[in-house]
This record gives structure tokens, sequence and C-alpha cells, in this order.
């Protein structure tokens, strides 16, 4: 069964989606050791990560679909991929679709922002018509090359507009067909409540976990018993990672040597034990002498 198909089925299920974000293939294969069963490829920890950069639009269509690749060639787990505004028009959406699609999206992520974008939980964002995103979320439907792949819709209008438009563009994406449906940045349990009530049951619903964002933070199973479908901590594994690489950074300052931060990091032969070298190397001999 594709990936695609995997996703899709598991929708039809009660049971939430715990989803971690990931930026890079190292970060499917241990999400995926750890018992995960999709993931979820930021485009804003892309941005940290790669270009050391905020969520601001700075990455290219290119640079995620590479990204895309690599983790398709390193794990089979669905892979939810935020795609931002689908990097211009609804011709530019389409073209986005077919590329990611081609290179291991499960899911597609498409948001009514115009550019330059930004981070769904800062200020100051701006939006693109909701008749415009109407046709992007069709162009996506059209353009995809298997049903299965779940093309997601999110508004970022609560921001920009306020609640009752959001709840508004989001009845017009969903008359669009998309897959699933994605208000971000809601700010608290009534607007939660009222998005469950408006729209629970009639098309799976996402819901955005931020530390320090502007969604109150809440456990999956709570998440799942209100009624949504999939719940993403997009950034988490960034800011995890940034306060590890701080403590050691320091460390190392300090005292010269790792021998202070060992018991907190995988040694060689454990890193190599975790990537599979030896396996892969078994592989490759098999081919050293024309694979006799």
């Amino acid at each position: 069964m594709s990936p695609q198909k995997i996703l899709r089925d598991r929708l039809d299920q009660d049971k939430i989606i715990l989803t971690p974000g990931i930026y890079d293939a190292f970060g499917a294969m241990m999400a995926e050791r750890a018992g995960f069963e999709a993931l979820y490829l930021s485009g804003a920890s892309i941005a940290y990560t790669k270009l050391g950069r905020p969520d601001i639009g700075l990455v290219t269509l290119d640079e995620l679909a590479s990204v895309v690749g690599t983790i398709r060639e390193r794990t089979d787990l669905p892979t939810i991929v935020d795609a931002d505004t689908g990097f211009g028009n609804a011709l530019n959406v389409q073209r986005t679709v077919k590329l990611l699609e081609r290179n291991g999206a499960s899911g597609i992520q498409l948001e009514d922002q115009s550019l330059p974008k930004r981070c769904g939980h800062l200020d100051g964002k701006m939006l693109i018509t909701a008749d415009e995103m109407n046709g992007k979320v069709k162009a996506a439907l059209d353009a995809r090359m298997d049903e299965n792949t779940v093309i997601i819709a999110r508004t970022d209008a609560i921001g920009v507009e306020g609640y009752e438009s959001a709840m508004d563009r989001a009845v017009g994406y969903v008359e669009a067909g998309a897959d699933v449906l994605f208000i971000e940045a809601m700010q608290n349990t009534e607007q939660i409540a009222g998005a469950i009530k408006q729209f629970g049951g009639k098309v799976p619903l996402l819901v955005n976990m931020v530390e320090g964002g502007k969604t109150p933070m809440a456990p999956a199973s709570e998440l799942e018993e209100k009624g949504f479908s999939i719940v993403i901590f997009p950034g988490a594994l960034v800011r995890v990672l940034a306060h590890a690489a701080e403590n050691y950074f320091n460390s190392l300052l300090k005292h010269g040597s790792t021998l202070h931060h060992k018991s907190q990091m995988f040694d060689f032969n454990e890193l190599n034990e975790l990537l599979g070298t030896e396996e892969m190397l078994e592989i490759g001999n098999r081919y050293t002498d024309g694979g006799d």
C-alpha cells in the first residue's frame, strides 16, 4: 500500500494522527525509530536549519523538493509536506504539487497567505483573496497524480481578518474540495470549540501545536477527544536541538573537550549502529567484484 493510501485510510479512523515535525532524513529516521506512523516536513524548520533564518518565505521549491526526496529515500512513512503558498499562483501550485508528489509527499499543505509569507504564529501576515485560494485548492486537486495524495488547506485569517472571516474562508476551502482543513493560530478554547462545532465530522481537522505560539497547548489525547484528526508539532525538534546545541557548545568552549558531555551523546560506534553503517557496507561489498 502506498504512503498516500496509508495516510488517507488513517484519516478515516477516529484515532488522531500524532505527527512530529522534521526537517531532514535524519529526523525522519529517528521519528520512525521511535514508532511514529507519519511525519510532518516543516517549512519553518527547513528555514531554521538549512538557512539559519526565520520562517519568512526564504526556502525555495527546489530546496523543499530536494529535502522531500531524501526523506522518501530513507523512510516509507507517510509524509505531510508544508508547501507554504504553493510558491505562486494556481499554475505554480500545480507544478509544486506534481514535483512534491513525485519526490515522495503523501500530503501537501497549502496556505492562503500572500508573498512574502511568514510563520503562522507571527504577526503581520497578509492574505490572498478567498476566491484565489479556492482556485489554488482546486488546482492542487487537479494536479495530483494519485487521488490518494491528501491536499490540506490552511487559512491564516484569524490573525489578519479575524475569527469569523477565517470560518468563512474555511467553508470555501472545504467546498473547493480540500481533503483536510487547517485553521492556523486559533487563540483560545472558544475558537477551537467553534471550529470543531462547524467542521467536525464534515472534514478532517488538523491542529498545530507551537511551544510559545498563539494556540493553547494540549496533549494529543485531549485534542482527539475534541475532534481533531491530525496534530502536528512542526518546530519542536529544532527547539529541542537548539537547547541541546547551546549546552554542548558552551561545555566544549569551557572545557576544551567533549568528555564532560559524553553521557549526552552517541559515541562513534553507537551512531554508526544507529545509521546501519555495517549493513550498508556489506551491501556494497556484494558488488565490489562485479556482483559475483
